[in-house]
């Protein structure tokens, strides 16, 4: 079966105006826009009309976004309490260096999630259903077991509040897991930009509370205070997910555990251009990542900006850059379409880059700096926001969450291995050059973007997901 678009409509509902009759104006390469609709795994492919003319009253004001806001910060909350909040309390309680040392080992669940990801696929609970009960369930033990670490003291009972800590970390990205996957299975492709944004800020919100403001609760009311209030905040996540709506395509999960492992990849794979899009995911944020590998390293020391300067200014205005970019971001793409937002915020992401090399010409200056870093983070924040909805739509409803948990992973790629390479390349070339290539290293990902705009993920405008 075959669609044949008239050029100027599809331009016109993609911009959000009404599209003109039928009557073809022809495009500046001549023609009509082809698309081939691969019925065994999209019901459908027609431009979603509705959408172009949705308000953004409509878009922002739904039970969808609501239950999205709200699970962005169940999400973020016990990420701080096992990372730097828990070091803290185990600093100021004088534990010895070698144990603070072994708590990184805590965060390893969030990296290897994937593994039991498919479990999540395959089963059911029996209550609120296969993605809202895995949430709920997760949040519950959470509460308990965050409850439970305020019960201890780290200079009496250092390995018992660790594997409490290790609990929380693997509840924590099971919960990540499970609400990824609702997350992708109840909005509409229209409403993952926005809502990815949604989620992005809360969970930003949640991480400085169960950080920065946990600390300071700490100094005054306590640790084990603290812990009691952080887990009672994991209500406002379960009430997410108790009143949350159920997505509106009902999908059976996987008949047995040996399909909920196995047919995720062998389903992805068989998809046209798998690899490349596999590459695009790796490659789209990686310029990003070379960026702010080494941003601290280059304020103080390269700089000669103090700790204070760093903390107060780049931190802060990186954090607020960054939920303004994903909320500009997000309400951009339910006007642009999924691969002009790409693009045009990849495009964004790249070019903000050579902020920082600027920065680097210009040396110590405080305008510059909070430029750079107000240019970098908001377009970061853009990117992020049409990222995550990029990922969304590449999932099969029927193994949401093993295919999220492994595309997340990859895209974590950069981040991981750009760190000892950043350090070589600023020893050889300076930090002018590493920054203006950081720039070029960013072009790659929008060159890929470009060959895959026919892909079929991208065809539809906004990212229909796979449904089978």
């Amino acid at each position: 079966m075959h669609i044949y678009l008239c050029y100027d409509t599809v331009c016109r509902l993609l911009s959000g105006l009404r599209p003109t009759p039928l009557g073809f104006v022809p495009p500046l390469w001549g023609g009509t826009l082809r698309a081939t609709v691969n019925l065994r795994n999209y019901e459908t492919i027609f431009l979603n009309q509705h959408l172009m003319h949705k308000s953004y009253r409509e878009l922002f004001l739904n039970r969808r976004m609501l239950s999205v806001l709200l699970l962005g910060f169940a999400s973020g909350l016990p990420l701080s309490l096992v990372g730097s909040t828990l070091q803290a309390w185990f600093t100021v309680s004088g534990v010895n260096l070698v144990a603070i040392g072994f708590l990184a080992l805590v965060g390893q669940p969030y990296v290897y999630k994937f593994v039991w990801a498919p479990l999540m696929d395959r089963f059911v609970p029996p209550l609120l259903g296969r993605r809202r009960g895995w949430v709920f369930l997760m949040q519950v033990a959470l509460l308990i077991t965050i409850a439970s670490m305020a019960l201890f003291d780290p200079t009496t009972k250092p390995l018992l509040l660790g594997a409490l800590a290790l609990a929380v970390a693997f509840l924590s990205a099971s919960q990540d897991i499970a609400i990824d996957a609702y997350r992708t299975d109840l909005l509409p492709a229209e409403e993952r930009g926005l809502g990815s944004a949604l989620f992005v800020t809360t969970y930003r919100m949640a991480v400085l509370v169960s950080g920065s403001m946990a600390l300071i609760i700490a100094a005054e009311m306590g640790w084990r205070f603290t812990y009691l209030l952080m887990a009672v905040m994991m209500l406002i996540g379960m009430v997410a997910a108790w009143f949350g709506p159920e997505p509106e395509q009902k999908v059976a999960p996987p008949v047995s555990l040996v399909e909920a492992v196995v047919e995720p990849f062998k389903e992805f794979m068989s998809r046209e251009g798998a690899w490349a899009l596999l590459l695009l995911v790796v490659l789209y944020k990686f310029g990003d990542a070379f960026s702010l590998s080494l941003t601290t390293t280059f304020m103080i020391r390269g700089l000669g900006f103090s700790l204070i300067d760093v903390g107060a200014i780049t931190k802060v205005v990186g954090l607020l850059a960054t939920i303004i970019g994903a909320l500009i971001g997000g309400t951009l793409m339910a006007r642009l379409g999924l691969f002009r937002s790409l693009m045009l915020f990849g495009i964004l992401q790249a070019v903000s880059n050579l902020t920082f090399m600027l920065l680097a010409m210009v040396g110590k200056s405080y305008p510059m700096m909070i430029a750079a870093s107000s240019a970098e983070y908001l377009a970061g924040g853009m990117g992020t926001a049409a990222f995550l909805a990029f990922l969304m739509s590449l999932c099969n409803q029927r193994y949401t969450a093993t295919q999220f948990a492994l595309l997340s992973a990859l895209s974590a790629v950069g981040r991981v291995f750009v760190g000892p390479l950043s350090g070589v390349l600023v020893e050889h070339l300076g930090w002018v050059q590493f920054y203006f290539w950081t720039f070029v290293l960013a072009l790659p990902g929008l060159l890929l973007l470009w060959m895959l705009r026919q892909q079929m993920v991208f065809r539809s405008g906004v990212g229909e997901q796979v449904v089978s």
